[in-house]
């Protein structure tokens, strides 16, 4: 179905990675705020803490489980979308899904993939995203380590309100 459309170009696919890092970045606010509240006591009234300028979060908000604890949720927004129909809102706010080259839905095993070579790809200078340019295909590194590709959807019809 939409094997024949073209693939959106780098500076799309950008922009829709930024309209994504608001949405993301509002889930990761709320996701630190739980445990913030829950770890630190100081936060909930502690008049010695609200004295001084600067609060100092426990330990819990801190070192590798928080970032897997954080990880997590990247991977659950990115994996939900993906799998549901292939657009997160800044993929269709910029017309893009994402799709298996079979054409179906990526699997979470290929939304990991994606996900893991995509922070290497975004990285280095944005080398993996610039290399579609030299890609036959016009693939990215993670849209070849994850068996996915990206497909420009076109604009629907708007209705005539004339009458």
């Amino acid at each position: 179905m939409t094997a024949d459309l073209p693939a959106p170009g780098v500076f799309r696919r950008l922009a829709a990675i930024v309209y994504d890092c608001f949405l993301l970045f509002a889930i990761l606010f709320v996701a630190t705020l739980i445990p913030a509240l829950l770890f630190s006591p100081d936060i909930m009234g502690n008049e010695a803490a609200n004295n001084s300028v600067v609060h100092e979060l426990n330990s819990p908000l801190e070192g590798g489980i928080y970032r897997a604890y954080l990880l997590s949720f990247i991977i659950v927004f990115y994996g939900w979308f993906w799998r549901k129909n292939g657009q997160t809102l800044g993929m269709q706010a910029w017309r893009i899904k994402l799709e298996s080259h079979d054409g179906s839905k990526p699997s979470w095993g290929q939304c990991l993939i994606r996900l893991l070579v995509a922070i290497p790809a975004l990285g280095f200078a944005g080398l993996g995203y610039w290399w579609i340019w030299l890609d036959r295909d016009g693939l990215a590194w993670h849209d070849r380590a994850s068996k996915t590709r990206l497909r420009s959807v076109p604009k629907t019809a708007k209705n005539n309100r004339n009458g």
